[in-house]
């Protein structure tokens, strides 16, 4: 493979990486992917997946403990959270191993080794197996991710003080966890911890909990965790962390009243964000340009301002999310082939699908209310709860509701914003319906089955414009 010139080299196989190959050799490009881990990254590896597995073991967890309502009754409730790792691990490792047969199904060359760029259109890999390789391409896509972001006086130890790569593999639920961020991951482990019956504290540093979404959808998670048992703190900085004999001490401070104290765990799972995979792989000997935070700059096709090389997933900074890597990939795959594609203009990334898996779910997409109103915009909103749901009574799932936010005079969707049963599966419905430009009116005229979730949405679109049928 030494005197091949590849088409498209695709430098890291996560969401991104490997779907843009994949796209790549789709649409006939002689395509060869380099990894110096696992494909998959760490989304399938230490990220999505697994957690999306021990959510499901928490899940089952919290049912178990609400028998009661269901009818049954049992002794000795014993919990195992090491099975629930072990399954997390099984899933992953499975989808791992699909991800290598689309390799080969579709003809793609895998180096496994560490890539860095030589030239504009050579990639230097040191092979895991030992020795090197010049890998030749006309085309390069750079998707090599980020990591987890410490924080001052909170530096990741990976023992103590650890990101998400390390709390994913833990085999045991601490007895006592601290957990900065309160976003997502902040949020999904907090859920997971608590499930197995770990004392949790998330500390936030802006006034609510998952900070990017509806202030309505928020303060929902918020008494939904405070009902289980999780410690809030918003409006709280951290300001320091020590190690201690069998855990760590982190000393906070209110952002509001000045007030300090100290608080005292096994660990502390930091999940403020992340910092790109930037350094060391020769974006200055091509001259790529990076902003001031390190993430790579690219246009609407992905290309970098160097002719050749393309950069997509969390590299960009554009929006962390897996799907959107994977997105970013398609588009610059179908770029480089010349075939017809959609752009992502920075308005795309504002109607990107986010999700929250913690019980309950969080999904949304576009403008919150506020943000609307910020901007200045008449808009009508439309909201329906689940607890006016039968299907959502048959579950026992009522927290939550569904609100959309549409333009008054035109009826465009600007955003939409769930919390409840299963919303991050309710999410694409809205999601085609903001791409093709369809109005809460259309969604409202369709019929929807019954009984079913998916009849909130259309009590919603309903409720645009005051005329919700079961409330």
């Amino acid at each position: 493979m030494s005197d091949i010139t590849y088409d498209v080299v695709v430098l890291g196989g996560g969401p991104g990486g490997y779907v843009a190959a994949i796209r790549a050799a789709q649409l006939g490009q002689k395509t060869a992917l380099v990894e110096a881990e696992a494909l998959g990254g760490v989304c399938l590896n230490w990220g999505c997946i697994p957690s999306k597995a021990l959510l499901k073991n928490a899940e089952v967890v919290n049912t178990l403990q609400r028998g009661k309502e269901f009818g049954f009754a049992f002794e000795n409730l014993t919990l195992d959270f090491t099975v629930a790792y072990q399954r997390s691990r099984q899933v992953s490792d499975r989808l791992v191993k699909g991800i290598g047969s689309l390799m080969r199904k579709n003809k793609i060359d895998v180096f496994e080794g560490r890539g860095v760029l030589r030239s504009v259109g050579e990639i230097d890999v040191t092979l895991n197996k030992g020795g090197s390789q010049i890998v030749k391409a006309a085309h390069i896509i750079l998707a090599t991710g980020a990591r987890a972001r410490g924080l001052p006086g909170l530096e990741l130890d990976g023992e103590r003080i650890m990101g998400y790569r390390q709390a994913i593999v833990q085999q045991q639920a601490p007895k006592k966890a601290l957990i900065v961020g309160a976003g997502p991951i902040g949020m999904e482990f907090a859920y997971v911890w608590r499930s197995y019956g770990a004392e949790v504290t998330v500390i936030e540093m802006l006034p609510q909990v998952l900070p990017l979404e509806d202030d309505e959808v928020s303060a929902e998670v918020a008494k939904a965790f405070k009902k289980m048992g999780v410690n809030v703190l918003t409006s709280t900085r951290t300001e320091g962390a020590a190690r201690t004999a069998d855990g760590v001490q982190v000393k906070v401070k209110h952002v509001d009243s000045g007030a300090e104290s100290s608080l005292d765990a096994d660990l502390v799972l930091v999940a403020t964000g992340v910092r790109p995979n930037s350094e060391g792989i020769g974006l200055e000997t091509v001259g790529v340009k990076t902003n001031r935070g390190g993430f790579v700059e690219v246009d609407e096709y992905l290309r970098t301002n160097v002719p050749g090389i393309y950069a997509i997933g969390d590299l960009t900074g554009k929006l962390a999310l897996a799907h959107v890597g994977s997105a970013q990939g398609i588009v610059a795959a179908e770029h480089i082939a010349g075939h017809e594609t959609m752009p992502l203009t920075d308005e795309k990334y504002i109607d990107m699908p986010r999700c929250t898996y913690c019980n309950p779910q969080v999904a949304s997409l576009g403008l919150t209310e506020k943000q609307a109103r910020a901007k200045g915009l008449e808009i009508k909103v439309g909201k329906f709860p689940f607890i006016a749901n039968g299907k959502a009574l048959g579950l026992g799932e009522r927290e939550g509701f569904i609100k959309i936010i549409a333009d008054a005079k035109y009826g465009e969707i600007l955003g939409a914003h769930l919390v409840g049963p299963e919303v991050t599966e309710l999410l694409p419905e809205l999601v085609l319906a903001k791409t093709w430009e369809l109005t809460p009116d259309e969604i409202a005229r369709s019929v929807h089955a019954h009984p079913t979730l998916s009849e909130v949405l259309m009590e919603a679109a309903h409720g645009v414009f005051g005329a919700a049928i079961h409330m």
